[in-house]
């Protein structure tokens, strides 16, 4: 996803970088009620324990909170149902082999506002080993402590 001027993240998946290795990254519309995209709006959005998967030749969103929007009424929708998520034939196509053959798995990683429009980053990610996630906080703490001695050098 592209900082632009017209993007307004709503939430992001924090952890999904820490638990796995994405590898690719698409953006995909979401089918939406009304209620979703008003309470998307206002920020009431949860994408943790949230994944995607391939059901009938389509890629749903499994998991996902979408809080019911407080003035809904009874047209309100169901907080965790699952969304159909739109993306073209030949990516559909894509995922599907590389979920089934490979051992990958569909992380959604933020829903964002894009020219009025709610859409949603997933990303195409192997899990990653406790050791490999020890790595990564081992190697994130010698690039501050270098970025430390750099800036502290030059004073």
């Amino acid at each position: 996803m592209k900082k632009d001027a017209g993007v307004k993240v709503v939430t992001a998946n924090k952890k999904a970088r820490a638990d796995y290795f994405i590898e690719d990254t698409f953006e995909a519309g979401m089918a939406l009620m009304g209620t979703e995209v008003k309470s998307l709006r206002e920020g009431r959005a949860n994408l943790k324990d949230s994944y995607a998967r391939e059901k009938d030749g389509r890629i749903v969103l499994v998991g996902a909170h979408i809080s019911p929007y407080p003035f809904g009424n009874r047209v309100n929708h169901e907080p965790e149902r699952e969304r159909q998520l739109l993306l073209h034939k030949q990516e559909i196509r894509r995922l599907v082999i590389k979920t089934r053959e490979r051992g990958y798995t569909l992380v959604p990683l933020a829903i964002y506002f894009k020219n009025g429009r709610a859409k949603l980053e997933i990303g195409l990610g192997k899990g990653k080993a406790q050791y490999d996630k020890r790595e990564a906080i081992k190697k994130r703490e010698q690039d501050r402590e270098m970025q430390r001695a750099i800036r502290g050098r030059g004073r």
